[in-house]
């Protein structure tokens, strides 16, 4: 568990110390005993976008002039240029790679392992101008190449630990992603989208005493029990029951030992999915296989956890818990408006992208230290809080009693609200998951 006066230490330390190195190595300071400096510069565009993601840069200056460097709008926005985004970057990286962890979630199903971990990326779209430094690959022939930054994120979401986000090129496979074959401790569930799936990972996965539970690639070869190949449609089409659970085997040469978890969904719910893969097909210019449509009707995943460890019936709940890798990625976006800006200017528009990461990985460290033991933490209500209390972070920076004094007193109050309600109708994730156990 990581402590108040580790997250103030490694807050002040990213964003003073670190950030001052950056500005040196970058370039962007090329001469000390300036007024602004690299710490300066990285703090002012942090903690104004971190208390309100849509800030002029007027705000942005206001908040220099309260850490002590008076500079207009004008001059700050001048200082954006491709030595700032590289500070900006490498500030960046320094803060993803410290691991902050909070006191594991009490959730029993979640508690049977050394770790749940969650993978997926999202990507902010560009201007074409940044296409030689974040190319995405796509686009139409002889037409100018469009700009995309990819952020690859494994989330522990028993810890709430974050690996990420990396940088990649839009264009690059998630399988690429080092997060693909990043190791996981002994015991640990791995849980991905299938935009992630690789038998050879899976594989390395189950030999080194972890678990995954995913759900599988219809073009992937499958072994009944008794070693019979068959395909995924004709397995499923035999099956009369609703609630499904075989031991198979996966890939012509891996033959991976695992289980089907399986659960027949409503007409209603199998023609929205079949509505929704052709529309999705559509806007990739691709067509739907058949096999996917007839799967359409059932709800499928694949473990190696063996039954006493996860039955039926639990796995199917806890997939449901990859979805909250989406609302991480909800809340970066819509609520820390990662990918809006109000510029035009590319060198300014990545400057933003990467100070709004930082401003969204010390709000993650925040909340960490303050209401992830909980089941019912919202993380939407709880960024609010800590928008609020960004200028007050600001100021304490420096002082790291007084930031740890900040810290503890908006750790109160996110303790004392920032919850979800109990539903009935549509029971929220936490609640299904204190259900299974």
């Amino acid at each position: 568990m990581t402590t108040v006066t580790q997250v103030a230490a490694a807050m002040q330390t990213v964003l003073t110390q670190v950030a001052n190195h950056a500005a040196i190595a970058s370039g962007f300071i090329q001469r000390a005993g300036g007024k602004l400096t690299g710490a300066s510069f990285v703090q002012s565009l942090v903690f104004t976008w971190l208390g309100h993601a849509d800030a002029t840069l007027e705000e942005m200056s206001q908040t220099a002039a309260a850490l002590g460097v008076e500079i207009t709008s004008q001059g700050l926005n001048e200082r954006f240029s491709e030595a700032a985004a590289d500070c900006l970057e490498a500030v960046l990286t320094q803060a993803v790679s410290r691991v902050i962890a909070a006191t594991p979630v009490a959730i029993p199903l979640l508690q049977r392992f050394s770790g749940v971990y969650l993978l997926d990326s999202s990507s902010v779209n560009l201007p074409q101008a940044l296409a030689t430094r974040w190319p995405d690959g796509g686009g139409q022939p002889d037409a100018p190449s469009p700009a995309t930054l990819k952020l690859s994120v494994r989330f522990n979401w028993l810890n709430g630990a974050l690996a990420g986000p990396l940088l990649q090129a839009g264009r690059r496979h998630d399988r690429t992603s080092p997060l693909q074959t990043a190791e996981l401790p002994a015991g640990a569930l791995r849980v991905a989208d299938l935009g992630y799936f690789d038998l050879d990972q899976l594989t390395a996965l189950a030999q080194a005493d972890g678990y995954f539970l995913t759900q599988p690639q219809v073009g992937t070869v499958l072994y009944t029990a008794d070693g019979q190949r068959t395909d995924w449609v004709s397995l499923m089409a035999a099956q009369t029951d609703t609630a499904v659970d075989l031991p198979i085997a996966l890939g012509l040469k891996h033959r991976l030992a695992c289980r089907l978890v399986a659960t027949r969904v409503s007409a209603e719910v199998a023609e929205r999915r079949r509505r929704r893969l052709r529309q999705d097909a559509r806007e990739r210019g691709q067509t739907v296989s058949a096999a996917c449509l007839k799967l359409a009707d059932w709800t499928v995943y694949v473990t190696n956890a063996p039954p006493e460890v996860l039955s039926g019936t639990e796995a199917l709940v806890l997939a449901r818990v990859r979805w909250q890798i989406e609302q991480l990625f909800k809340l970066w976006k819509s609520h820390g408006q990662l990918d809006t800006s109000r510029s035009a200017n590319p060198w300014r528009i990545l400057c933003e992208t990467y100070a709004k990461l930082l401003a969204l990985i010390v709000q993650h460290w925040v909340l960490l230290t303050s209401c992830w033991g909980y089941p019912d933490r919202s993380l939407m209500k709880a960024a609010k809080t800590v928008r609020q209390h960004a200028l007050v972070l600001a100021l304490a920076l420096s002082h790291l009693p007084s930031l740890c004094l900040a810290l503890e007193r908006l750790q109160r109050c996110l303790r004392c609200g920032c919850r979800i309600n109990k539903r009935q109708a549509d029971p929220a994730t936490f609640q299904l998951l204190l259900e299974a156990t």
